[in-house]
């Protein structure tokens, strides 16, 4: 079973622009659902009558599940899309269960929450899915000196995104509490929201976003599935021959897990340890959005000019000086400090990672080698989290020490990619310049 790749068909701006626009869809489901609305629900109203630190594992717990199921199904699910030549019929199948699912949660109320968790851990899946598929599509899009400033593109529109999902979701949430409604009343409609946007701004990638490689040979679908696996196979037994993309997930890995308790556990930390109330907690969510967006958009050229690596290194960098800010804040202004600081590294550093992974990818395995990429990012997000809330048991919930810990994440990772030879892991994937 031969794939062949349509170097003489490269993609129109207007299929580029798609591509960009899925990371605008899809972001609103992280913002809303994960991190500011829809979790603090589900521990406020949904599962309440467990009291909040059960209701708080318990949903903790449900992420867990869900990154576990990506973590599981990742590698596999990319390999079969690459053997099957249908990457995009897998992003549309993704989509559509994310958006159906998420409008769902419209149904979950006040003690619902065995169909809550279910809810969630299926959007979680598809979504953590979809965004594996899209980013297989960059090598295929994109030269490997424009690969970074695409991703960056994509990365920065996606922060937008995230941005008017959240601002179009609290413009309703403060509409209704002036109606005098409760929050069992209201955010289910936030989760509407959420679908309706993301369904719609999917449209142009659904329908422009092309595939590019094909299936020379019919293949036998019931046999897609063990072809899939036998290709993972051969990569992991092959490892050797792509060393510097194993290096790099091994470095990703680690720092991811520090980027990912920040993620998790900045609102949190702001609310504990800085005394941010809930709007101030919005306000900060947003401004670091915004300059998240700059971040993505400033490394996307930066990348291509002095390489992936180095960027990320930069960003890692950023990182180190914005813990250690955060943690010698006692005031508002230094802790404003660190949060722009994280934005900038944070939309930097996923850019550039996602880039760097897109050139180290032979053409015609962009799924299995970005189902590898989501891999390593969810164990990241279960070993991060658990790692804090740990350091956090451990030292009588001094979070600002559990914060301070977070620099191994980065310190270590940095070291790790200092291992990485960006020039060789292109050579090995077959792109030269």
């Amino acid at each position: 079973m031969a794939l062949t790749p349509h170097h003489f068909d490269p993609a129109t701006r207007r299929e580029r622009f798609a591509w960009c626009m899925y990371d605008f869809a899809n972001s609103g489901y992280t913002t809303v659902i994960l991190t500011a609305i829809f979790n603090a629900y589900f521990v406020g109203v949904i599962a309440a009558e467990h009291g909040s630190g059960d209701a708080t594992l318990l949903w903790s717990l449900t992420m867990a599940a869900a990154n576990v199921l990506v973590l599981l199904s990742a590698p596999i699910v990319g390999a079969i899309a690459d053997c099957s030549g249908a990457k995009k019929r897998f992003l549309t199948v993704t989509t559509i269960g994310c958006v159906v699912f998420t409008a769902l949660l419209y149904f979950a109320g006040p003690g619902d929450i065995a169909l809550a968790v279910i809810l969630v851990i299926l959007a979680t899946f598809m979504f953590a899915s979809g965004e594996n598929l899209i980013a297989a599509f960059l090598p295929e899009i994109s030269t490997p000196q424009t690969m970074g400033r695409l991703s960056g593109y994509g990365w920065a529109l996606g922060y937008f995104g995230g941005l008017l999902t959240l601002a179009l979701c609290l413009a309703y949430v403060t509409y209704a509490e002036k109606q005098g409604l409760e929050a069992a009343h209201y955010v289910p409609v936030t989760n509407l929201i959420v679908a309706l946007l993301f369904g719609i701004a999917a449209l142009p990638t659904l329908l422009w976003l092309r595939e590019r490689v094909d299936v020379s040979e019919s293949v036998d679908s019931r046999h897609i599935i063990r072809a899939g696996f036998s290709r993972l196979g051969d990569t992991l037994r092959q490892a050797r021959l792509h060393i510097d993309l194993f290096r790099f997930l091994l470095s990703l890995t680690v720092y991811y897990a520090g980027i990912y308790i920040v993620i998790v556990l900045a609102a949190v930390y702001a609310q504990e340890v800085m005394g941010f109330k809930t709007q101030d907690t919005i306000v900060l969510i947003m401004v670091v959005n915004v300059t998240a967006a700059i971040g993505a958009f400033l490394f996307g050229h930066l990348q291509d000019r002095i390489g992936s690596s180095r960027c990320i290194a930069i960003t890692l960098l950023i990182w180190i000086a914005a813990i250690v800010c955060a943690y010698l804040a006692t005031d508002e202004w230094l802790f404003w400090v660190a949060a722009n600081l994280i934005g900038t590294a944070l939309g930097g550093a996923q850019s550039a990672g996602r880039a760097l992974v897109g050139q180290f990818t032979p053409i015609g395995r962009q799924g299995e080698f970005f189902g590898l990429w989501g891999l390593a990012t969810k164990l990241s997000a279960i070993i991060g989290p658990l790692t804090y809330g740990g350091m956090v048991y451990l030292f009588a919930g001094d979070q600002r020490i559990a914060l301070l810990s977070t620099l191994v994440f980065f310190v270590v990772g940095l070291l790790l990619l200092a291992t990485v030879d960006e020039s060789r892991g292109r050579k090995l994937a077959g792109i030269r310049y």
